[in-house]
């Protein structure tokens, strides 16, 4: 979070986030043109048809503040995935949840351990709170468990792990979860973000549900924003140990999500069909991208999401920065390794088929020397 006030202001910001660097995700073009965006891992087919006449069913009422408690979601999220729903938090989108998880559970000076590649509000929350960010080194590209436990501390408060991981789309099976969460003290937070749980079909994945259910110490949570289609309505969820949740709606504004998320996440889960399209074009379009990518001569990393990473050559004229500033020159967003220390990479997530198209035919012309 960048400093917004004047060098010789007298209002400074507390001394735990005085270094913190503004995130900014990039998601528009000069003159706001219609960009094909693959910088942000959005659900590559938009909303579901039914969450968008939800949306338009509630516009009358918007006057009203919203009825979180009858809105019905927590219950047909308790019904969609088999959970209990008085163990089930709503927030602003999973971000805001991390960073409601700092501020209910870390104590200035408590440490708060993330990966190397981890997701970069980590660190971000950790420090908002008045923690200590403690990175743990991925083995590779992926989560390292024994690096982790490695980190831990007396005064360890919290684990965060991506699984699936963003940026690198790597994960840990469930059998290396569990030996993390066993390798814990008792008093250490595990935090699973499986924002991307949707996307993965191997057989040894799993989000988290049954960890949390077993234990008192582990908290999952998900996303509307990806395979949903729904991250302009910024709405997620958690799944706790219920004296967990209540600590959290504790420091939940009682208004925190609006009344078109609240029904268009009901909507949302209740179109299944929707939601096997999602993931079969992501099953066979990923694999496309990828191939298509390495006849380029490029190194696509396996993923099990809706996005991946390329290691583009060293040649200063064909590296990832030049990439990244041509494909913006043809209206197409991707990201950036740099702030992870890898400017070797960009991450391109799945759109639909014709972005993909239009995005390969984009990077071959690159490499093939044209002009943006």
């Amino acid at each position: 979070m960048q400093q917004s006030v004047a060098p010789n202001s007298p209002i400074r910001p507390k001394s735990s986030i005085a270094d913190m660097v503004r995130y900014k995700p990039a998601v528009g073009g000069p003159g706001n043109r219609r960009m094909i965006r693959l910088s942000v891992n959005e659900g590559a087919l938009g909303p579901s048809p039914a969450a968008v006449a939800a949306l338009a069913d509630c516009a009358a009422d918007i006057h009203r503040y919203p009825q979180v408690d009858a809105s019905g979601l927590v219950q047909t999220i308790g019904t969609h995935f088999g959970v209990d729903p008085q163990r089930v938090v709503l927030g602003c989108g999973s971000d805001q949840l991390i960073q409601y998880l700092c501020l209910a559970f870390v104590e200035p000076g408590d440490e708060v351990i993330y990966t190397q590649y981890g997701f970069l509000l980590f660190p971000m929350a950790a420090k908002i709170a008045n923690g200590i960010p403690v990175r743990a080194d991925d083995d590779g590209f992926t989560a390292s468990v024994d690096a982790i436990l490695g980190k831990v501390t007396p005064r360890t408060r919290v684990v965060f792990l991506a699984n699936p991981n963003n940026p690198t789309g790597t994960m840990i099976p469930d059998s290396e979860v569990r030996r993390l969460r066993a390798g814990l003290p008792d008093r250490v937070l595990l935090v699973l973000d499986a924002a991307y749980a949707e996307y993965v079909t191997r057989p040894d994945y799993t989000a988290g549900i049954e960890l949390v259910e077993e234990t008192q110490n582990t908290v999952m949570l998900r996303t509307f924003s990806k395979m949903f289609g729904m991250a302009g309505l910024r709405l997620g969820w958690g799944y706790c140990p219920k004296e967990i949740a209540d600590t959290m709606y504790s420091v939940n504004p009682p208004y925190g999500l609006n009344s078109s998320a609240l029904a268009a996440g009901v909507a949302a889960l209740n179109d299944v069909d929707f939601q096997q399209r999602s993931v079969a074009h992501n099953d066979r379009m990923m694999p496309w991208v990828q191939d298509e990518l390495t006849r380029l001569g490029l190194e696509p990393f396996p993923t099990v999401a809706n996005f991946c990473i390329v290691r583009f050559p060293t040649d200063p004229t064909k590296n990832a920065e030049k990439v990244k500033a041509f494909l913006a020159g043809r209206d197409i967003l991707v990201r950036d390794m740099v702030g992870y220390g890898e400017p070797e990479f960009i991450r391109m997530s799945v759109g639909t088929e014709e972005e993909m198209r239009i995005t390969i035919d984009a990077i071959s012309d690159f490499l093939a020397g044209a002009n943006a």
